[in-house]
């Protein structure tokens, strides 16, 4: 049992890699830009190219995972991260920092495919639900903890020094999964082909589309707080940059405390807890919507009942998944994985479009009234559909 748990936090820590790296050069922007006698549009580029390769990798490290195996393609991910992480260090040109940075993305994206896939495999059931509860919470550090520790590190060094960090903790990481994560594969699974057709069964299937469209519209919702409280913060409530800060936390907090007591409602029903708590994602969304312009403890409260929410679904819906889909879980988790970083992309994108149509009530109220439809066809789906079939 310490073994396996050692390993939950291993393939944990790979998958934190990935948001970590990230976010954690976001505070040094316009020192980049002077270094490399850039544009801030190309430096933010490097950042949004990142994201855009993590995302379409999750489409091949999925059935390449249930192909060959976890170990090679966690190990190999890795080894390609730390490549590509050295390769930012000396980088001189804005040219060279996108290319090395794709690489970045390319490799350590198999660490929240491989994770997932390896705590399917190490437990069973409702079993599951716990150490998915402790991958989530830890992957929701990542993009957290990247900002304060870029802004630390650049108040002693230059935005170098940040790859020198990431090389030091990426070294350990490899080393830990290199000792310690042997194949879990199931050996009586049978050696798959590489199929991306495999994708389709997944979203045909009814909790497959369900799960996975549900993580694309949170993700969509939480990425339009990211881009857009700041914004609502300066211009209702005048804050300074460290207030700003300040304001995310609770969010990030609930996100990980919600994580935390997803984990541990193992003894409910899963797709009841996944639909239950949507629709109360609905709800402090709908608060929000209602207080973010009359009070910034509200605003707080809403945005943090939005993050204890959002945690509370997320081992469930990871735990329902490996379960559906044993024999290709990892597909599975590359499609859901897929998915939610395109929510994170198309997040703002349509958010600006519609602010500009009207107002940041129309923004959210848009996502909103698309999260309560999707609730209302879950229920149909995972809650109503399993009663008629028993």
């Amino acid at each position: 049992m310490k073994h396996r748990r050692l390993l939950v936090y291993l393939v944990a820590l790979a998958a934190f890699l990935g948001p970590f790296s990230q976010t954690i050069y976001v505070p040094l922007i316009p020192e980049v830009t002077k270094e490399l006698h850039t544009t801030p549009f190309l430096v933010n580029f490097s950042i949004s190219i990142y994201t855009i390769f993590l995302a379409l990798m999750q489409m091949i490290y999925g059935p390449l995972t249930d192909s060959i195996g976890r170990r090679k393609v966690m190990l190999s991910g890795i080894l390609i991260y730390l490549v590509a992480t050295i390769g930012c260090y000396f980088s001189s040109s804005i040219e060279f920092l996108l290319v090395f940075r794709s690489l970045q993305a390319i490799g350590i994206a198999a660490g929240s495919v491989v994770a997932v896939t390896v705590i399917g495999d190490l437990f069973e059931g409702k079993d599951r639900i716990q150490p998915m509860g402790t991958f989530q919470m830890m992957v929701s550090l990542g993009p957290v903890l990247g900002p304060v520790v870029g802004g630390f590190l650049s108040a002693s060094f230059d935005f170098h020094m940040i790859f020198i960090a990431l090389i030091c903790v990426g070294c350990i990481i490899f080393a830990g999964n290199f000792i310690f994560l042997h194949e879990t594969k199931p050996s009586t699974s049978k050696k798959q082909n590489f199929r991306l057709k495999d994708f389709l069964t997944i979203l045909q299937n009814r909790i497959g589309y369900t799960v996975i469209g549900l993580g694309f519209i949170q993700y969509y919702a939480l990425y339009n707080f990211l881009v857009f409280l700041p914004a609502i913060m300066s211009e209702r409530y005048a804050l300074s940059v460290e207030q700003k800060g300040l304001v995310f936390l609770p969010l990030s907090l609930g996100i990980v405390v919600g994580s935390f007591i997803g984990g541990k409602m193992r003894k409910y029903n899963e797709r009841k807890v996944i639909v239950y708590s949507a629709f109360l994602n609905v709800i402090s969304l709908f608060l929000f919507i209602l207080v973010s312009n009359v009070s910034l403890i509200l605003l707080i409260i809403s945005i943090s009942f939005f993050g204890l929410f959002l945690g509370m679904s997320l081992p469930v819906q990871t735990a329902l998944l490996t379960q559906e889909f044993q024999s290709n879980r990892a597909t599975a988790i590359g499609a859901y994985n897929f998915f939610r970083y395109m929510g994170m992309s198309i997040g703002p994108l349509l958010g600006s479009f519609l602010y500009h149509l009207g107002s940041y009530g129309l923004v959210y109220g848009f996502v909103d009234v698309i999260l309560l439809l999707f609730v209302i066809l879950m229920k149909n789906h995972l809650i109503q559909n399993k009663k008629s079939t028993n």
